[in-house]
Formats: structure tokens, sequence, C-alpha cells
């Protein structure tokens, strides 16, 4: 194992103790919760919370390393599969050992690790992507047990708490109209936002009883001549 995945499994297991100790909540509705402490993610578990919110400030080698890492790579998405113990050599192999790659995958096998550790996963599915435009620009619930999202760089997420959506405007509920026409939601100051590093959980339709609970989301806008680098982490079969 080299020199920099030992740095890295010793990053993880500093972050995997803070997870077993208690979480100052800064902020929480009935069905979000927030906190600067990765303590915050275990909330997820809770019955009435369908996203827990990581507040989180990239460093700066980290921000300047997703520049140059983003300057150094496609448009297209990767998709990988992969396990806590590999996931750093895999991202390794598919973005090469340059600087700015090596301390964006050390980034994403921590949060890998995390997210296996915490939901006892073997396996995971793995995407990211460089983004010039929204991916899912409607907002949506999506039919999985639960995702975690981080924006590297660019415009966070978009989410609506569950006690302000209707949801049978969802789909072909809006009859044809904008999300902010359709009766969806009322008033722009209900929609939140992910910010640059926040690193979330959110839950989808098929976390166990949740029918009707899914969080509902969608990708931002990208302003033109912009770039979004999105994580995104998933169950798998």
């Amino acid at each position: 194992m080299s020199a920099i995945a030992i740095a890295n499994m010793e990053q993880v297991t500093d972050v995997l103790n803070a997870l077993k100790t208690s979480c100052v909540i800064e902020e929480k509705t009935p069905s979000s919760i927030i906190a600067s402490n990765p303590t915050v993610l275990s909330e997820i578990y809770q019955q009435n919370i369908n996203m827990a919110i990581w507040k989180r400030t990239h460093s700066n080698e980290l921000a300047s390393a997703v520049t140059c890492f983003i300057a150094e790579n496609s448009v297209k998405p990767t998709r990988l599969t992969v396990s806590a113990g590999d996931a750093y050599d895999e991202l390794c192999k598919a973005f090469g050992d340059s600087h700015a790659a090596t301390i964006v995958s050390k980034d994403i096998a921590l949060l890998v690790d995390m997210f296996c550790c915490l939901f006892d996963l073997k396996n995971i599915g793995l995407r990211l992507a460089i983004l010039n435009a929204a991916m899912c620009p409607r907002f949506h619930v999506d039919r999985i047990p639960c995702r975690l999202i981080t924006t590297y760089q660019g415009l966070g997420t978009q989410w609506l708490a569950h006690d302000v959506v209707d949801r049978t405007k969802l789909g072909a509920g809006n009859q044809g109209k904008a999300d902010e026409e359709s009766g969806l939601f009322y008033g722009l100051d209900k929609m939140n936002s992910l910010n640059e590093g926040d690193v979330a959980l959110l839950k989808g339709e098929n976390w166990d009883d949740t029918t009707g609970f899914g969080l509902v989301h969608r990708s931002p806008l990208v302003p033109k001549g912009e770039k979004r680098l999105v994580l995104t982490l998933d169950f798998i079969d």
C-alpha cells in the first residue's frame, strides 16, 4: 500500500471515529438536519429525516486540485463499482496519478469509506461527472434507498423540505408547467440549495417504508462558461 493510501486510511479512521461521537446540530427542519460535523450523516436513520447535510468547506489544497482536475479531464461521466478497500486504487486507474487527481481521489475514497461503513455495504456505485448543463433540471424523487451527493465545484443540488411540497405536482402532475408555476411549492424562498463542498445524504422512495417521503430535489442550472464537478454514491444490488 502506498504512503498516500496509508495516509488516506488514517484520515478515514479519524472521521469514522467522529461518527461515533455526539453531533452538535446547527440547523434542523421537520425533515432535514444540518451540522458541520460528519456525525450528522448518521441522523439519516431517523424516521422523520429525509436529508442529512454535513456542511464542509474544502481546504485550499483540495479546491486548487479540483480546478486542475476539471482542466485535465473530459466532460464524460465516470461510473465505477468500488468498495471501501479498493476505491482509491480504482480512482487512480481511472484518472491517473497526477497531483490533482491524487488529491481528489483521496477525498473521494474517504467519502466512499464513510458511505460503506454507515450502511454496511460491501460494494457501491460511484459516479463522477463534470457538468456544463443541468443533469436533472426538474424536481423529482429517486427510487433508490439513499444517495450521497457532493459538489466539488459549482452550484449545489436544489431541494425542497417535505412539508412545503405538493407531491401530486411531481412528474406528469405538473401538467407541463415549470416547477415554480405548477403548485409543487409556493415561493422561491422555500427552495434550498447545497453549498459547494457540502456532503449530503438523500433518502429515496425505496428506503424501507418511506414511500411519499423521498427527498424532492433537482440539479441547478449551470451558468454559461462554468462547470460543476459532482460526485454521487449509490447502493447497488
